[in-house]
């Protein structure tokens, strides 16, 4: 292989539901499997135009209809003469490059805005961490130890037949309501095998026994909601959600807590409520903690911001990629 020339892997994936073509970007000549088609775009197209083209989906169609039925299921069946054949709308080579140059910027737009949101959370993390083991000190005040039991309190909680709850999701990474959409936090999720839910309210803490880690407690952020029976759910008093629910998740707290998993088949084990709620945590005063919440706060809101930028840039790449290749 040259450089500009094209491969494409007839592989299907998620990103690339008809395999992906790219472009050989070295200066030194390269070789690839012979299972993969190679090819060069001829003088009157612009290899970025080409490869652009070819993240679009505006090649699908043709991909969809002419291919050939296989016995691999994640596998693209399609002759070489029968993909050569695929007609392509070309515009002037003046077009061509503004178009190819246009989608190069804002991918490289997109890429530093991915990176400024990563270093946005990873910077988060890093302070948070700190501030919670006391390495960076928000407050001058001494920290005291308390049973995590002393802020939590088990809530009488109103179960509901499957048909009356909506669908959630409690996932690490975030919730999904029946609309579709995906929270950056939060935990709510609908556990499928259940028959009865439970609801839960703003700033409640979801606990749940089962396979303790932090993906599977955390609090309410999205208001009232519904979750299976398998979590129990407490109020807090006399200290601040966010703050608690932080300090519990650190990894020294965490550690603590893993010491009283009982049972180990199939690989599932519990850690009973009782044990929970008598760990001790380390905080400072109530008013203290409002103070390192209102903290984290604005970077929160520096993070929502940035990934609201990412998301509008991301659609818009998508809309031209659409529009630009018809």
């Amino acid at each position: 292989m040259r450089q500009n020339d094209f491969v494409y892997n007839p592989r299907k994936s998620s990103d690339a539901p008809y395999g992906p073509i790219s472009s050989y970007k070295y200066a030194e000549d390269g070789i690839v499997s012979p299972l993969y088609l190679c090819f060069h775009a001829k003088g009157e197209i612009n290899p970025l135009y080409y490869e652009w083209y070819f993240r679009s989906s505006a090649w699908h169609r043709y991909i969809y209809m002419s291919g050939d039925s296989g016995a691999r299921h994640d596998r693209v069946s399609i002759k070489d003469d029968t993909f050569f054949a695929m007609p392509i709308n070309l515009p002037s080579e003046q077009e061509q490059s503004k178009i190819a140059s246009f989608l190069q910027s804002l991918d490289e737009r997109i890429a530093a805005q991915e990176k400024l949101v990563a270093s946005l959370k990873k910077y988060k993390r890093g302070l948070l961490h700190d501030v919670l083991s006391e390495k960076i000190k928000i407050t001058t005040e001494t920290w005291t130890e308390h049973r995590i039991g002393e802020f939590l309190h088990s809530k009488s909680i109103k179960q509901l037949p499957t048909t009356d709850a909506p669908l959630m999701a409690f996932t690490a990474t975030g919730g999904v309501c029946d609309k579709g959409e995906r929270y950056d936090r939060g935990f709510l999720v609908k556990d499928a095998s259940s028959k009865l839910y439970k609801r839960t309210d703003l700033n409640d803490f979801i606990y749940s026994s089962n396979n303790l880690d932090v993906g599977s407690i955390g609090l309410n952020l999205y208001g009232s909601a519904v979750i299976s029976d398998v979590y129990e759910i407490f109020s807090i008093k006399d200290a601040d959600p966010w703050f608690i629910s932080e300090a519990i998740k650190q990894k020294p707290i965490m550690s603590r807590i893993l010491k009283y998993r009982q049972g180990c088949l199939y690989g599932q084990y519990r850690i009973y409520a009782e044990d929970f709620l008598g760990v001790f945590v380390k905080i400072p005063s109530y008013e203290a903690q409002k103070k390192i919440g209102a903290v984290f706060s604005k970077i929160d809101g520096k993070i929502t911001q940035e990934q609201i930028l990412l998301d509008c840039l991301e659609k818009a790449r998508t809309f031209f990629l659409q529009q630009l290749f018809i």
